[in-house]
Parts: C-alpha cells; structure tokens; sequence
C-alpha cells in the first residue's frame, strides 16, 4: 500500500468513510484501494487505526442468493446441534463447553 494520508481521529473529510460506514450505507468497498486512514491515539499502546474508502467508487452490496440464505441456515443449524444427543438444543451452543447444558451438566438436569 502507498503511503496514504493520515486523519486525526474525527477529522476526516467528508466523502470518506470506514467498511462499517460503507455497510449502514448498503455500500461496499468494491476493490477500491484505501484513500487515507484515520488514527485514534491511545494511553499506553500504539493508535487504533481504521481505513477510509470513498463514498463516491462505492459500489452497492450484493444481495443474498437463495443458495446463500440455505448456506447460512445450514451453518446456523450446526452451531445449535449438540454433537453428543445430536439434537437442536434451540440455542448457539457455546465453543468452551461443546456440547448442550443438558449433556455437560447431567446431575444438574436430574435434579431439578
């Protein structure tokens, strides 16, 4: 990346903006290279820093296929699946335990 122009945080000009400002925006990047970044400084460690992409090169976001809604509902479900009783535990089970409340915790579950 060329050297690009640097902002104080907040002081960037308008036309500029970040990939979330883009995205609230139904906007993307769209190969565009980055037009300058913004540094937010920091107490003890080095600045945050975020890259500003034109509002005007922009392109529109592409819109969700029915092959990517199925995609996305698949890999959501996997997430639910208990890979111990293999059932849908009706909530994203949690990586630290890797399995339902109900197969991590069985005395609990009996007595209550």
């Amino acid at each position: 990346m060329a050297s690009v122009p640097v902002y104080r945080w907040r002081l960037a000009p308008d036309g500029l903006a970040t990939r979330r400002q883009l995205r609230a925006r139904g906007l993307r990047p769209g190969g565009q290279d980055v037009a300058a970044q913004i540094e937010r400084p920091r107490r003890r460690r080095g600045p945050l820093i975020a890259y500003l992409y034109s509002i005007e090169q922009a392109k529109p976001v592409r819109p969700m296929t029915p092959a990517k809604w199925a995609a996305l509902a698949k890999a959501n479900a996997a997430r639910r699946t208990c890979p111990q009783c293999r059932t849908d535990a009706g909530y994203v089970i949690p990586p630290t335990l890797g399995m339902c409340a109900t197969c991590a915790f069985p005395s609990e579950q009996r007595a209550a």
